[in-house]
């Protein structure tokens, strides 16, 4: 939710289904790429603003339109998670163990029924496939979390032995919590706040988990980079390590450990003005986090503009992901341009020695739009890579979600699959696209047998109402 986000400077008038609502500049600083001020004050009365009016967002009132649907090949249509509720930033990951069919998914949702009168009006939903996502079972809370304003920026993964891992945000203080489920996310264990003392505010996670969920590895801000570690399956965590020297704006965008140990973290730095240059990092463990060093992959100009109202200046800024295969080769997907406010490029480029050296960036949208929020998962053998990204390539009003597979470690890609498919279905889509990428991230995850599923949100605008979408494929 929050990655990055410099306040306008000017109160905007935000028009809501039918509603005018004057927002102040402060509070235009919620709910997407967000800068957090020194203090945790203003960083609260901006989450509240945007927060505010997307809990009220007339989500009842959307007028479904008849949908065409044309799937790629193998791939099922996209579907919406639920219609009537105004869903964003969600997450996805399947059950690893050979055979299993078990599937999660989590999403942000606003202004839905809350689990009780002073719980979040903002809350972290998540739900479960037993049947490789066919059916769903029932919505429900990860947490209820009397006295928390705001729940924000799931993630999930699984262990091997089937226990789901989940970390979010309980407002911007305590900020990232922790917890698991061992029962398929019917339950969930009492959420652990991982910042320790010292910091005002933690925003953004990200986590990587050892095969059999052991180890457990969480990144986050506080406007520096920050990493946690847990060694007993998240029983608890050792003390915060600050991973960069500089004064860079960090956010956590990707993870992953190495069938050798070794931890990664896709991270993303900008300058606190959120203008110039941001780069593209590698951060990185050889000793089960005992300590992290930092590599600068590559660099990006400024990001473009984002022009509709309440979004922040830095939304559109450049972003990675990452994953290992069972080789140990390390791809990372990332968005980037080599002219300020320009469009940006969908890159990747792999290390097949631990991030010391790097293939040339090779663009794999092809495309003159934006790209942006890339996700990456290897697949089932060495050299299988997944990712996922969403672009502006017919319009900056029509963006889709996109797929593209390597089976040879990044040398050669199969075709682009678009996985937007649905042509109406919400008054934001059309037959070009859907008007809003909702939300600044969005989830991949592969079975044990290779399949894909994927998820993703698409809104009218940045504050909504919108939807978070999905599917699943060859």
């Amino acid at each position: 939710m929050h990655r990055r986000y410099i306040a306008t400077l000017a109160a905007l008038v935000v028009v809501l289904g039918g509603v005018a609502s004057a927002i102040s500049p402060a509070q235009l600083a919620a709910g997407g790429r967000g800068h957090h001020s020194t203090s945790d004050t203003a960083g609260a009365k901006a989450e509240a603003g945007v927060r505010n009016l997307r809990e009220h967002a007339r989500v009842g009132k959307t007028r479904i339109r008849p949908s065409g649907f044309a799937p790629a090949a193998g791939w099922q249509s996209e579907q919406v998670w639920n219609a009537g509720k105004n869903d964003w930033e969600p997450s996805i990951a399947t059950d690893p163990t050979p055979g299993s069919g078990w599937v999660y998914q989590a999403t942000t949702r606003y202004g839905g029924t809350k689990a009780c009168s002073s719980c979040p009006g903002t809350a972290i939903i998540v739900r479960s496939s037993s049947d490789g996502g066919v059916t769903w079972g029932a919505d429900r809370f990860i947490c209820a979390c009397k006295n928390v304003k705001a729940q924000n920026d799931p993630v999930l993964a699984v262990s091997n032995t089937g226990v789901v891992y989940a970390v979010w945000m309980n407002d911007y203080n305590p900020g990232v919590v922790f917890s698991k489920s061992g029962d398929h996310g019917v339950t969930w264990t009492a959420p652990i706040a991982v910042k320790g003392s010292g910091l005002s505010f933690t925003d953004k996670p990200w986590m990587a988990i050892s095969p059999d969920g052991k180890d457990v590895y969480v990144a986050f801000n506080s406007s520096d980079s920050y990493v946690v570690a847990s060694h007993n399956y998240g029983a608890s965590f050792g003390a915060r390590i600050k991973t960069n020297a500089d004064t860079r704006y960090y956010f956590a965008e990707g993870g992953a450990v190495a069938p050798n140990g070794n931890v990664y973290f896709a991270e993303s730095a900008e300058n606190q003005s959120a203008t110039g240059t941001v780069q593209i990092v590698l951060v990185k463990s050889v000793n089960a986090g005992a300590s992290w060093t930092q590599t600068v992959v590559d660099t990006s100009q400024q990001q473009p503009a984002c022009t509709v109202p309440s979004c922040g200046a830095d939304f559109f800024a450049p972003s990675a992901s990452l994953d290992v295969d069972s080789a140990g080769t390390i791809l990372m997907a990332y968005s980037a341009n080599t002219t300020a406010l320009a469009n940006k490029t969908l890159y990747v480029t792999t290390s097949a020695d631990a991030g010391a050296s790097w293939s040339p960036r090779t663009d794999i949208g092809q495309n003159t739009g934006d790209n942006g929020f890339p996700s990456v998962e290897s697949g089932t053998s060495a050299g299988d890579f997944r990712v996922a990204w969403q672009d502006s390539r017919n319009g900056a009003t029509a963006w889709n979600t996109w797929y593209r597979r390597t089976t040879t470690g990044g040398s050669t890609w199969a075709g682009q699959v678009k996985l937007s498919d649905a042509t109406g279905g919400a008054t934001y889509k059309t037959a070009n696209g859907y008007a809003f990428p909702y939300g600044d991230y969005f989830d991949l995850a592969v079975s044990s047998s290779g399949q894909n599923f994927v998820i993703w949100g698409e809104g009218p605008n940045y504050v909504g109402p919108g939807g978070t979408w999905f599917t699943r494929g060859a």
